[in-house]
């Protein structure tokens, strides 16, 4: 075990709920480590750490450290923290007076990883579903693969699966710049677009993060289809003859309904096969490709991979089917950024097409937005709503800051404003309890319900089933 991680330590999360950081916490519970962590709020990940031996505060104050400073008083705290934790946090406060180590989750991360063949997973879109796929192919192939990443795996039911194992998929996050802490043994970049600008200026940003990974990866794979990373990543002459070990993958689809996508899978530009996912859309088809090329890398052998590719499952919030109200169907998609609402859209009306193809009644694409940060609707707004206007019907909510301050008085209005003039029927609604008071009104029947974005809007099922609606739980 590296020596930051010794037995003599103890290791504190704030924040510890979040998806990210309660992967990292349960995966030291696993390796033995005590844990502790607060959040203002629990949750399903709180409850599993609790079971695991970890102590969880629902408040942050300096108490809260002093009493785990007491009871592991034979051990060094640690504080965790993500770059969302602000300075005036009282818990952060307090350890930096009493001068104890405070390490950015990407460090803990990066020390896990080098016990490991890490295949780290990086990209500004699909990291979470790419690491699910691959988690799953490794784990059914190989039988000897460990998970850390920023999603619930449905094979493993859970966000962290750290064993004794040979490997380790990792999902890295390249937000806030700390994507360079990482060195695995391949690094995979899905694509790169620009985002995240809270902390990047514009794509070039953007892009030299991606390059710092690059450059710490002992093989790296990439997205020929992605324009971005094929400009800035793939030179033909130098990367066949002086960087044979990495790979780019591409692919042609050939056929996409709402059951299956079907299409020929290439490896620096050769033919390999054609491959047949239970999963639609094109975007996924990109996912699971990367994901079988990583397994390829590893030398999993390809009748293998097309064997156990039937049983992969998008994550939970990936165009994921929460139920069924009143002959409405509801879907929780991830998508906050304007490429991902592109596609989630585009993967809503497939569903509709093929369902009115087989019935005289038009039904609707309703989208529901949580804008998420106040920079990335600032940027982005034109985007968003040149997206959006391409549902039926659109409700934008009030934006979820993650803890940013609204400095230029942003809101959702400049959303709604330009949406309006591509389609009408766009309506501000305040929040989600909003939304549930006039449910009725605002859907019909046979209607498909796309609930998109990043903050706390994913709460939207259960508080429509706490309204006692007339409902039908498909599936939670």
């Amino acid at each position: 075990m590296d020596k930051e991680l010794i037995p003599k330590n103890h290791f504190h999360f704030i924040g510890v709920g979040g998806i990210g950081m309660s992967a990292i916490a349960m995966g030291l519970l696993k390796k033995g480590y005590s844990v502790s962590g607060s959040d203002l709020v629990k949750n399903d990940e709180t409850h599993k750490l609790e079971k695991l031996g970890a102590i969880i505060f629902n408040t942050q104050i300096g108490q809260n450290i002093e009493f785990i400073t007491s009871k592991f008083n034979n051990k060094l705290i640690n504080l965790v923290i993500s770059t969302a934790i602000k300075p005036e946090n009282e818990e952060l406060m307090y350890c930096k007076k009493k001068n104890l180590p405070i390490k950015h989750r990407s460090e803990i991360l990066a020390v896990l990883m080098k016990s490991y063949t890490s295949l780290a997973v990086a990209g500004s879109h699909g990291k979470t579903s790419t690491s699910t796929f691959l988690s799953t192919l490794l784990e059914l192939c190989t039988h000897n693969s460990s998970s850390i990443i920023g999603g619930i795996i449905p094979f493993y039911n859970s966000n962290c699966h750290l064993e004794n194992t040979e490997y380790l998929v990792a999902e890295v996050d390249e937000s806030d710049g700390t994507i360079n802490k990482y060195k695995s043994d391949i690094g995979i970049i899905n694509n790169i677009d620009f985002d995240h600008c809270d902390h990047f200026s514009n794509l070039e940003e953007v892009i030299s993060s991606f390059k710092d990974f690059a450059k710490n990866s002992k093989k790296l794979l990439i997205n020929f289809d992605c324009k971005i990373t094929r400009n800035n990543f793939y030179s033909e002459s130098k990367w066949s003859n002086t960087t044979p070990n990495n790979v780019s993958y591409a692919l042609i689809p050939n056929a996409i309904n709402k059951s299956h996508t079907i299409g020929k899978y290439y490896e620096n530009g050769c033919f390999i096969s054609s491959i047949n996912i239970p999963i639609p859309g094109l975007h996924n088809l990109s996912n699971i490709t990367a994901a079988i090329a990583a397994s390829r890398m590893i030398g999993v052998d390809f009748l293998e991979i097309k064997k156990n590719i039937k049983y992969l499952k998008l994550p939970k919030k990936r165009f994921e089917l929460r139920g069924q109200i009143d002959e409405r169907n509801l879907y929780d998609d991830y998508a906050h950024h304007p490429n991902e609402i592109k596609e989630t859209i585009k993967l809503g009306r497939l569903f509709i097409e093929q369902k009115n193809s087989n019935e005289f009644q038009k039904n609707r694409l309703i989208a529901i937005f949580q804008p998420h940060r106040y920079s990335r609707v600032k940027q982005f707004a034109k985007e968003f709503a040149e997206e959006l206007s391409k549902a039926d019907v659109v409700y934008v909510t009030s934006i979820y800051a993650a803890g940013e301050e609204n400095v230029d008085k942003i809101t959702s209005e400049i959303i709604t404003d330009l949406i309006s003039k591509r389609n009408k029927n766009v309506w501000y609604i305040n929040n989600y309890h909003e939304i549930t008071k006039n449910f009725n009104k605002l859907t019909q029947k046979g209607d498909l319900i796309l609930n998109m974005g990043a903050g706390d809007c994913h709460n939207f099922w259960s508080i429509l089933n706490e309204k006692n609606l007339n409902s039908s739980l498909i599936h939670e």
